[in-house]
């Protein structure tokens, strides 16, 4: 859509709004700045009138909506057979992707509606080395509303069922990975963090979740919320397979620019190295008054399995543990809201743009009213901040999440990892079927208590089942120092060989 000339009135309107009064010699010279704005948004036009570079030839890959008798939990929004070789470590294994991962060909709506239509071009990274290791993609899994939603009822394609209870939420953002990988509709599954979207299901569906150190598995190609806490990793039924996945996924791209000095490792050798003379911290302020008594036996159960296997058990503190799980609301408000009204894009980062993706945004304020509530009060909230010092408190809220970062460095100084319950409580029930404000927001965010604080922060943090409370599953968190998967997967593989760990 081109930009329309600019005139005088326009000048003075916007001069007023933004805070930029002419003083009485511009306003006398009103003609010359007339001019030069003229020019400046016109050269704008230059840009829209060269063609666009030759765009990558979109490949042919068969996509179809789910029957609704092949969908009883409405975890799929899209189902494909895509495999491109028979060999690799993946090859046999089924995978599903997050619905705001680019597979190319294959319609990408990011749980929205106003993203209906847009086909993706390219691959993602992510997408790339999974097929690249002989994995079948069979299709999309349901997502939260541009990923704002720790519950499973806001995605357009309608809600997400917990498999243990259909009357309760299998979590989000990734709600349907959770779901798909907890009936064994697949084998495994890649989703998405920036508040706890990854273990908030692997907790509330009884399955392995990692959510990766910040820039260990590259995000491009993958819709963001705000650089600084976007995180994907792989989701998976059994702890080595989670680790398989993690291998094939980690290490920088080239593109990605919240990748700095990535570090990897073996994942899946760590897996059977065993826990003897390993020192886990039980952080205290983990367990705290909201925990669900049966959660808090469930995960104290785990640990007590750690330590008969030999691991050294010691109490940590992190004092400001529940305020640092505020830090990530700045990138969600400020950075959310910049990039829904931006096109779908950080505006000044240096990484690739989908075609089509900008375009696509644009439509966002011609569906508002299918919006859900929370996604609402986000975007109202992060506006009404952008124009009263939120520019500021973001500046603050980055250099305060390093000052979290060096709290928690300081506790896993003397510890391997840090222990706590992944979610306060097993699956809440699904809130009503129009929720309001209050009902919809309660019904997101309950969870976040422990998970939050790790994507601010960036270190990696992993969601294991330990055992169910009445019938529905429970998950143990690990949270280890900055690319020490390893040492998680340690510690989980021992949790998963715990009789008590089985639901």
């Amino acid at each position: 859509m081109s930009i329309p000339p600019i005139s005088k009135e326009d000048l003075g309107r916007l001069a007023d709004s933004l805070g930029l009064p002419l003083d009485d010699r511009e306003r006398a010279d009103l003609d010359t700045l007339h001019a030069l704005a003229s020019g400046f948004v016109g050269s704008l036009g230059l840009i829209e009138s060269l063609p666009e570079p030759e765009r990558p030839a979109r490949p042919q890959r068969d996509s179809r909506r789910p029957l609704a008798n092949d969908n009883a939990l409405g975890a799929w929004v899209v189902r494909t057979a895509v495999r491109e070789r028979d060999s690799g470590r993946l090859a046999g294994r089924t995978l599903a992707l997050k619905d705001n991962i680019a597979l190319a060909g294959v319609p990408m709506a990011g749980g929205t509606d106003f993203l209906e239509g847009f086909v993706p071009e390219e691959d993602a990274t992510v997408v790339r080395r999974v097929l690249a290791e002989g994995v079948e993609i069979v299709g999309k899994a349901a997502c939260e509303y541009l990923s704002a939603s720790g519950g499973s009822h806001t995605s357009a394609s309608g809600r997400i069922r917990n498999p243990h209870d259909p009357a309760r939420t299998s979590g989000g953002s990734s709600s349907g990975c959770g779901a798909l990988v907890a009936t064994g509709e697949v084998d495994l599954a890649i989703g998405g963090d920036q508040g706890g979207s990854i273990r908030f299901p692997a907790s509330y569906c009884g399955i392995v979740g990692m959510k990766p150190t910040h820039g260990l598995v590259p995000y491009t190609g993958i819709l963001s919320i705000d650089a600084h806490i976007d995180h994907t990793g792989p989701m998976s039924a059994t702890v080595l397979d989670n680790a398989l996945l993690l291998e094939v996924l980690a290490g920088p791209d080239g593109l990605d620019p919240r990748q700095r000095e990535v570090r990897t490792e073996r994942y899946c050798t760590a897996v059977g190295r065993g826990i003897e003379g390993l020192r886990i911290g039980v952080l205290d302020e983990g367990f705290h008054e909201a925990v669900d008594p049966g959660v808090d036996k469930s995960v104290r159960t785990a640990i007590a399995t750690l330590e008969a296997r030999g691991a050294i058990i010691d109490r940590v503190s992190v004092p400001e543990h529940s305020v640092h799980s505020a830090l990530i609301l700045p990138f969600l408000l400020l950075g959310g809201s910049q990039l829904i009204a931006g096109g779908g894009f950080p505006t000044h980062a240096c990484q690739p743009i989908p075609f089509g993706q900008a375009e696509a945004f644009a439509r966002w304020n011609t569906h508002n009213d299918l919006m859900p509530p929370n996604v609402k009060l986000m975007m109202l909230a992060g506006a009404y901040a952008q124009r009263h010092g939120g520019p500021a408190i973001y500046a603050k809220a980055v250099r305060l999440r390093d000052a979290a970062r060096r709290d928690y460095d300081q506790a896993l100084a003397d510890v391997d990892a840090l222990v706590m319950p992944t979610t306060p409580t097993t699956a809440p029930l699904l809130p009503s079927e129009d929720p309001g404000f209050g009902e919809s927001i309660q019904a997101i965010s309950a969870g976040v208590s422990n998970t939050a604080q790790f994507d601010a922060t960036g270190h990696p943090a992993i969601s294991v089942p330990s055992g169910p409370s009445e019938g529905l599953p429970v998950g143990c968190m690990f949270v280890g120092r900055h690319f020490e998967e390893a040492m998680l997967y340690r510690l989980a593989a021992a949790v998963e060989a715990a009789p008590s760990s089985s639901i």
